[in-house]
C-alpha cells in the first residue's frame, strides 16, 4: 500500500501505539489501514445415487493461478454474503451446478498467502452442470478417478483426502466430521501429501 484510501496521502509502515504489528498508517489523517486474511469459500458437490459409489464434482481451472489444474468450486467471499452463500455462488459460477448446501466440512489455514479456506458439504440436485467462464471443464469423479497429481492446491488435496476418509468410515461412525488443518508449505502442490 502506498497511499491512504481515505485522503490519498502517502502511508508509512509502522507499529501504531497500542498495537504489536506493522500497519500502514497515514500521518495526514491518522487512518490505520489493517490488512487481514481473505476467505476462500467453496463446496464439495457430491452425487451418490442409491447403491452407487460417491462422486465429487471438480472444475478444471481456466484462470491463473494453476491454469489447467483441477479444483473444487471455490473463490473469494464477497462482502454482504454469508460463507454458505459464497459457497453456493462459487459453485454456480464455476460449475453451473445447483446444490443443496450442507454443513461446514473443512477449515484450512494458509498463513503464508494470508488466506483461510472453507469447504462445505453439498449435494448436487441434478447432473445438469457446465463450465463457467473460470473453468475449462467440469466433471464427476469417484475417489479412484481423482486426478491427484493434477490438483491445483494443497487445500483441495487435503479436503478431498479428508472427505474420502470420512466416506470410508461412514458405516462405523455414521457421519462426516469437521476438520481443521494448517497448510505449512507453498500453495503449489507437489506429489507429497501434507
Amino acid at each position: 500500500m502506498k497511499f491512504c484510501s481515505d485522503c490519498a496521502h502517502p502511508v508509512d509502515l509502522l507499529i501504531p501505539e497500542g498495537d504489536n504489528r506493522p500497519r500502514y498508517v497515514c500521518k495526514q489523517c491518522t487512518a490505520i489501514h489493517y490488512q487481514n486474511p481473505k476467505l476462500v469459500v467453496g463446496s464439495i458437490p457430491v452425487w451418490q445415487p442409491e447403491g452407487e459409489e460417491v462422486r465429487v464434482l471438480l472444475c478444471k481451472r481456466a484462470i491463473e493461478p494453476r491454469h489447467g489444474f483441477w479444483t473444487l468450486p471455490a473463490g473469494f467471499m464477497e462482502n454482504s454474503e454469508t460463507t454458505a452463500e459464497a459457497a453456493v455462488r462459487e459453485t454456480e459460477e464455476e460449475a453451473g451446478a445447483d446444490i443443496e448446501i450442507g454443513s461446514l466440512f473443512s477449515l484450512l489455514n494458509v498463513a503464508q498467502v494470508h488466506q483461510v479456506h472453507l469447504f462445505y458439504l453439498a449435494r448436487l440436485r441434478s447432473l445438469d452442470f457446465a463450465p463457467g467462464i473460470e473453468s475449462l471443464d467440469v466433471r464427476m469423479f469417484a475417489e479412484h478417478e481423482i486426478p491427484w497429481d493434477e490438483l491445483a492446491f494443497p487445500t483441495i488435496r487435503k479436503t478431498l483426502e479428508l472427505f474420502f476418509a470420512d466416506c470410508a468410515r461412514m458405516p462405523e461412525d455414521g457421519g462426516f466430521g469437521f476438520h481443521t488443518h494448517d497448510i505449512l508449505r507453498p500453495m503449489r502442490i507437489s506429489s507429497d501429501p501434507d
